[in-house]
C-alpha cells in the first residue's frame, strides 16, 4: 500500500498538483483505506492529471474503478484509495481533509 501511495504523489506531483496530502484511514470504518487530496489549476488539469494517473499505475496492474469529474472536483476511485483531485475553491470550501482527520481521530 505505501508503494502504490508513493507513486500516486509522485505522480500528482511531478505534473504539477499543488499541496498534496495522504490520510491513512486503516481500520477506520471508511470507504476506503487511504485517501489522496490535491490541488489542480483547472478542469483541464485535472483531466490531464487522471490521464497521467492511469498511464502510471495501470501496467502496475492498478485498477480504476470509477472516475467521477466535474469542472472542480475529481473522484479517482481504486478500490481500496480514493484520490480527490479539487480545484482551490473546492478545497477551501469542503474542506475534505478537515473532515477525514475527524474520521482518523474517531470523531465521527
Amino acid at each position: 500500500m505505501e508503494n502504490r501511495i508513493k507513486k500516486i504523489v509522485s505522480v500528482l506531483d511531478e505534473k504539477k498538483a499543488e499541496n498534496i496530502e495522504t490520510i491513512d484511514l486503516t481500520g477506520k470504518q471508511y470507504l476506503v483505506d487511504n485517501v489522496v487530496v490535491a490541488t489542480t489549476f483547472n478542469s483541464k488539469h485535472a483531466y490531464s492529471l487522471t490521464n497521467y494517473l492511469k498511464e502510471a499505475l495501470k501496467p502496475d496492474g492498478e485498477e480504476f474503478l470509477r472516475i467521477d469529474e466535474a469542472d472542480d472536483w475529481t473522484i479517482i476511485d481504486l478500490g481500496d484509495i480514493l484520490i480527490h483531485l479539487m480545484s482551490e475553491s473546492y478545497r477551501e470550501k469542503y474542506q475534505i481533509e478537515e473532515f477525514l482527520d475527524e474520521i482518523k481521530k474517531g470523531s465521527l
